[in-house]
């Protein structure tokens, strides 16, 4: 056990524990945000679905940023500054009593996500040692998903859906969690890589590299279609089963089922990862895209708890596929001195949790939360709109790493 411990960076240990804390707190807020916004503001679904959207709206426009910023002034400064404005932020949730403030907050809400996370997925990748990497990322996709086991049921018992108080519990966790990572930065500093030397891209080679990436390009597009199946769990299915006449309670459910996700991918996410880790990356991307599509077709078609769950668990098992082996897939195709560009960059694909509220919001309005159908079937189509996409990006790579394998032998 003590060899475990010490086989990985004590900052990185930071960083993943510090991650599960601040998902406990987060999922005990954020995923009611739209109940909230619909039960005590009394806002449309689609001025709720607006609302929660702008938050990956703004994380889109500075995803590629943020990662790139990190990797020509270092980790420490964008990370620093990120996480303690986003502390502020949660501050901000807290006090607010109008819609537009709740607008203005959850866009700085994406802002710092989206620039402290890639930049800190890059730092991990940085001081990881290659053998450690899908042990390190995988650990810190559990430490979400630990997080989550709990936040929505303390979230839910302190009434998240009625109050914003959690939000204050979040800012003060942020706060200690800032805290932790400068000691510890201060600590570590001699073992830790500083900023990138000159001969990292500028900011033009950098998004030119990336766009032309011929199998990153069809692993963003078919990725984003992913994450917008993804994004109709905490936005469009919080909604429908809040108003929904077929569940009673429904907002005590949901918070159920969110515990029900996490704890499932405690229980499936090592047995899953043992099974596909030799793999080639792009078939369980694929195989998630799917399962995904089809759980969200159950969503809609349900009509008692107990097919509802089971859509929980199928969704999960694509989830798990999806998101565990998106970091090693990414630090797998870029180059050393351009990973927090390729992390940053990656965040593009959280246009999908852009339009997932907008679309949710807008199927709801029209065919009401009585006509489950009528609102996922579309959803389920165009989230399975990604396979095609990933399918091409596992074509590239498998020529691409051919090629670069002729090549090493020639040399030799």
């Amino acid at each position: 056990m003590n060899q475990f411990v010490k086989q990985i960076h004590p900052l990185a240990w930071t960083i993943i524990i510090g991650t599960m804390f601040g998902r406990l707190v987060t999922s005990m807020s954020i995923p009611f945000l739209s109940i909230y916004l619909t039960r005590v503001l009394e806002a449309t679904p689609t001025q709720t679905g607006i609302t929660v959207a702008v938050s990956s709206l703004a994380g889109v426009m500075v995803s590629f940023y943020g990662g790139y910023i990190s990797d020509r002034i270092g980790r420490k400064i964008v990370m620093m500054v990120s996480v303690f404005s986003w502390a502020a932020v949660f501050f901000i949730f807290s006090a607010a009593e109008h819609l537009w403030v709740f607008f203005v907050a959850n866009t700085l809400n994406g802002l710092c996500r989206a620039v402290f996370e890639p930049t800190s997925r890059a730092l991990l990748s940085d001081i990881t040692s290659p053998q450690n990497k899908l042990l390190v990322f995988n650990l810190r996709y559990a430490a979400i998903n630990l997080g989550v086991v709990f936040g929505p049921i303390i979230g839910f018992q302190l009434g998240s859906s009625e109050s914003t108080f959690p939000f204050v519990i979040s800012g003060l966790v942020y706060i200690v969690y800032g805290l932790i990572l400068y000691m510890q930065f201060r600590l570590q500093h001699a073992n830790l890589p500083g900023r990138i030397d000159v001969s990292a891209p500028r900011l033009r080679e950098a998004f030119l590299t990336t766009s032309r990436d011929r199998v990153f390009l069809p692993v963003l597009i078919g990725t984003t279609f992913c994450v917008l199946g993804y994004g109709h769990f905490s936005s469009t299915l919080a909604q429908y089963l809040a108003k929904s006449p077929i569940f009673e309670n429904g907002s005590e459910m949901f918070s159920y089922m969110l515990s029900l996700n996490a704890i499932t991918v405690l229980v499936i996410q090592y047995p899953l990862v043992r099974t596909f880790r030799n793999a080639p990356p792009l078939v369980p991307l694929i195989l998630g895209n799917l399962l995904v599509a089809a759980s969200l077709l159950l969503f809609g078609l349900a009509e008692g708890i107990v097919l509802m769950m089971v859509s929980v668990i199928l969704f999960t098992v694509g989830e798990v596929l999806l998101f565990t082996m998106m970091d090693m897939l990414i630090d797998r195709i870029a180059k050393p001195e351009w990973k927090g560009t390729y992390f940053g960059t990656i965040g593009f694909n959280n246009l999908g949790n852009v339009l997932a509220p907008v679309m949710g919001g807008l199927l709801l309005s029209q065919f009401g939360s009585a006509n489950g159908p009528l609102v996922f079937i579309p959803i389920a189509l165009t989230t399975a709109l990604g396979i095609p996409f990933l399918f091409i990006a596992h074509q590239r790579l498998v020529v691409r790493e051919k090629k670069q394998v002729e090549t090493l032998h020639v040399g030799v």
